[in-house]
C-alpha cells in the first residue's frame, strides 16, 4: 500500500493538506521533523499514516488522557488498530496490550510523557521495534511555550535510551521561533525537516466585543445558535460557576470544568460534551488542550486569557472539522487586572529556579500586553494575530469582527489633546508617571481616595473630561494608544506616556480623526440580533437544511448505537458536503471528504439510504 492509498482508504481524502505530504515522506524515509501546524490542519495525520506503512509500532507521547482515548476511538473507527497506556488503566489491562504490542497486533500506541520512566514501561520498550516516535504539543517542551510541562524534559533522555533510534516527530499548533528552537534542541531532533504551514484559519471569524452584560450577552449568543456546540472559558474557578449556573438556570444544557470539581465530574463532564450529551463546556482553560472533537461550532472568551498564544490555542478548538465557527472574545478593562493578579501569583513550575520564576513572570506580563491590544485593536483581528505568529498578513481580511462592522470616522482633536494634555501634567508631576486607570479617574473628575492622597485633584486637567461616559473615554484612549500618540512604559506596573507624536496635536494643531467601530448589537444591554456578520460557507449555502439535519440525527444514533462521539462517525464539514452533493452510489459516497473505506463499510449504507428516503427514490 502506497502513502495515496492508505490516506484515502483511512482517512477518506483524496488529497493531502498543506505541509503534510512533506512530513510524511521525511518520517518515512527516516528523518526527522517538526510540524508547526494550526488546529485543524490535520497534524496527526502526519504520523499516524506513516505508522500504517512502516515496519514495528509508532509510539505518540501525548499529554493528555482525554485525547489518547479520543485519537485511539477515531482510529479503531477508521480500521487502525491502536491503544493507549495511562494511569486509567489497571496492571493487567497494561500487561495486555504490551502483549498485544509486542505481537504486532498495534500500528500506534499512545502513552503519557510521565510513563517513559515505569519499569514496565522501559522492559516492554527495549524489546519492541520502534519505527517512530511522535511527539505531540511539542511546546510543552519549551519554558518559553505557554504550557510548559517538566515531563517533556524526559523525553530526550528516554530516545537516548533506547537500543536503536527511530525517526522522531515533533508536532504542535502555536510556536514562537524561540519555541521552535527549544523543540529542535531539548528533542534531540538531529537536522530535522521543519514545516511551517501557516497558523491562518479560514474558516474562523474573530470578534471582540465590550458587552454591558456578559452573561445577558452569552445568554443571547446560545439561543440563537440552539443546534450548535461550544466553549466558554473563564479566567477563573468561580467565574465558571456563576456563568453556568446562570445558564442552568436559562435552561441551557451545559457541563462545567475546572481543576477544582473531583476527577469524577470532570470526566463526566468532559464525555457529557464529547458525546453530545450537553452542547456547551463551560470551563477554564484547564478544559480543552488535545479534546479532538471536532464539531466546535463556537468558541466564547469570557473573559480575555493571558496571552495571545493561549487565545489562538483555545480559540482554535473551534472548527476543526473545517467547517465556519465564531470565535468571540468579551473584553473588558477588569480582565486585566485578573490576568496580572494569576500571573503575580501563580505557583506554577515549583521545580524551577527564583530567577527562571521572575524570568516567566516578566515574560508572561509582556504577553498580557499583546493580549491586551489585540482587545483594544480597532484594526484587523486576523492580520493581527497572523503577525503576532511572524506571519505578514493584508492589513483587513474582510471576515472577522472589525472588518465587517459599521464605522464612523469622527474628529477627535479636542478629546485627544484634553487626554494628552493630562499625560503630559501627570508626567511633569510625577517623573515615573501613572497607570492608565489613575488617569482616566482623574479625567473624570474622580474623588478616588487614591487619587486625591497624589494631589491629582489640584491639576487643571482634573475632571476635565467630566460627564464623557467611561467607556468612551477608554476607547479614546485606546485608540490614542493603538495609534502611537500613547505608550505604556514597564512591565508590573505600566505607566502612560506621551510620545514625540503627541506633539503636533498639543502644540501644532494637528487633527485627529478616528475611525471607530459601530457599537455591535451584543454588546448593547439589550440586543435583538448577533453582532457582526456571519461568513458564508459555501458548502452550508448549497446544502439541504432539512437532510442536513437528518444527517445529523442518523449520526447521533449509529454513535450511540457503537458508543462513541458523533464527530468520530462522520464531522459537520463531511455531512454538509454530503447534503449538499446527495451521493446515491457507494461510489459517489467515496468522494466525499471525510468517507474512507471503512467508514463506508461500515455506516454507508445507512447514509446512502436516508439520503434515498429522503429524495423519495
Amino acid at each position: 500500500m502506497d502513502k495515496y492509498t492508505a490516506l484515502k482508504e483511512y482517512f477518506g481524502h483524496s488529497q493531502f493538506r498543506p505541509g503534510q505530504e512533506e512530513i510524511v515522506e521525511a518520517l518515512l524515509s527516516g528523518r526527522d521533523a517538526l510540524g508547526v501546524m494550526p488546529t485543524g490542519a490535520g497534524k496527526s495525520v502526519c504520523y499516524q499514516l506513516p505508522a500504517l506503512l512502516l515496519p514495528g509500532i509508532t509510539l505518540v507521547l501525548s499529554p493528555l488522557i482525554s485525547l489518547m482515548k479520543d485519537q485511539v476511538a477515531a482510529l479503531t473507527q477508521a480500521g487502525i488498530p491502536a491503544a493507549f497506556v495511562n494511569s486509567t488503566l489497571a496492571p493487567g489491562e497494561s500487561r495486555e496490550i504490551f502483549r498485544r504490542a509486542a505481537l504486532g497486533e498495534y500500528r500506534l500506541l499512545y502513552a503519557a510523557p510521565e510513563r517513559l520512566a515505569a519499569p514496565d514501561f522501559l522492559r516492554f520498550i527495549q524489546r519492541t521495534e520502534l519505527s517512530l516516535l511522535a511527539v505531540d504539543e511539542a511546546h510543552c517542551v519549551s519554558q518559553w511555550g505557554q504550557d510548559f510541562r517538566p515531563s517533556y524534559l524526559k523525553i530526550a533522555e528516554f530516545i537516548q535510551s533506547l537500543p536503536r533510534r527511530p525517526a522522531v516527530g515533533a508536532f504542535t499548533a502555536t510556536a514562537t521561533d524561540q519555541v521552535k528552537e527549544d523543540i529542535r534542541r531539548l528533542l534531540l531532533l538531529e537536522e530535522p525537516l521543519c514545516v511551517t504551514t501557516g497558523f491562518d484559519r479560514p474558516n474562523l471569524y474573530f470578534e471582540t466585543i465590550r458587552p454591558k452584560n456578559k452573561t445577558a450577552c452569552l445568554k443571547q449568543f446560545l439561543n440563537e445558535r440552539p443546534g450548535q456546540s461550544g466553549i466558554v472559558y473563564c479566567a477563573t474557578r468561580k467565574k465558571v460557576e456563576s456563568v453556568w449556573n446562570a445558564l442552568e438556570k436559562d435552561g441551557i444544557s451545559a457541563a462545567r470544568y475546572h481543576a477544582g470539581l473531583p476527577d469524577e465530574e470532570r470526566r463526566r463532564s468532559q464525555e457529557d460534551f464529547v458525546y453530545d450529551r450537553v452542547r456547551v463546556m463551560v470551563a477554564t482553560n484547564a478544559f480543552g488542550m488535545g479534546i479532538d472533537k471536532s464539531n466546535v461550532s463556537f468558541v466564547v472568551h469570557y473573559n480575555m486569557p493571558k496571552d495571545v498564544e493561549s487565545y489562538y490555542q483555545e480559540a482554535g478548538r473551534a472548527g476543526r472539522d473545517g467547517s465556519e465557527a465564531r470565535c468571540i472574545l468579551f473584553f473588558s478593562e477588569g480582565d486585566v487586572q485578573t490576568a496580572k493578579y494569576l500571573i503575580n501569583n501563580s505557583s506554577e513550575n515549583e521545580g524551577l529556579t527564583d530567577k527562571e520564576r521572575e524570568q516567566l513572570r516578566l515574560r508572561d506580563l509582556n504577553r498580557l500586553e499583546q493580549m491586551t491590544a489585540y482587545c483594544r485593536t480597532s484594526g484587523c483581528l486576523r492580520s493581527f494575530l497572523l503577525r503576532y505568529f511572524g506571519e505578514s498578513a493584508p492589513e483587513k481580511c474582510g471576515r472577522c469582527g472589525s472588518c465587517s462592522a459599521q464605522t464612523e470616522q469622527q474628529d477627535i482633536t479636542i478629546e485627544a489633546q484634553k487626554i494628552l494634555s493630562a499625560v503630559t501634567r501627570v508626567e511633569r508631576q510625577y517623573r515615573s508617571s501613572l497607570g492608565s486607570a489613575l488617569i482616566l479617574r482623574l479625567l473624570l473628575g474622580s474623588r478616588d481616595q487614591r487619587l486625591l492622597q497624589l494631589g491629582l485633584d489640584k491639576l487643571p486637567t482634573y475632571g476635565i473630561m467630566r460627564g464623557t461616559p467611561r467607556a468612551e473615554l477608554r476607547g479614546y484612549m485606546d485608540w490614542l494608544l493603538e495609534r502611537g500618540y500613547l505608550c505604556l512604559d514597564g512591565t508590573d506596573y505600566p505607566v502612560l506616556r506621551t510620545t514625540p507624536k503627541a506633539k503636533g496635536v498639543l502644540f501644532r494643531g494637528e487633527p485627529v480623526l478616528c475611525t471607530r467601530r459601530v457599537q455591535s448589537a451584543l454588546e448593547k444591554e439589550t440586543a435583538p440580533a448577533v453582532s457582526g456578520r456571519r461568513p458564508s460557507s459555501h458548502v452550508e449555502t448549497q446544502a439541504d437544511g432539512d437532510l442536513l439535519e437528518l444527517l445529523r440525527k442518523l449520526r447521533t444514533r449509529l454513535a450511540s448505537e457503537g458508543n462513541v462521539p458523533a464527530y468520530i462517525v462522520f464531522s459537520n464539514a463531511t455531512l454538509e458536503e454530503m447534503a449538499a452533493k446527495q451521493p446515491r452510489t457507494m461510489q459517489e459516497l467515496m468522494e466525499v471528504s471525510g468517507v474512507g473505506a471503512v467508514k463506508a463499510r461500515r455506516y454507508g449504507e445507512a447514509f446512502l439510504s436516508a439520503i434515498s428516503e429522503w429524495m423519495g427514490v
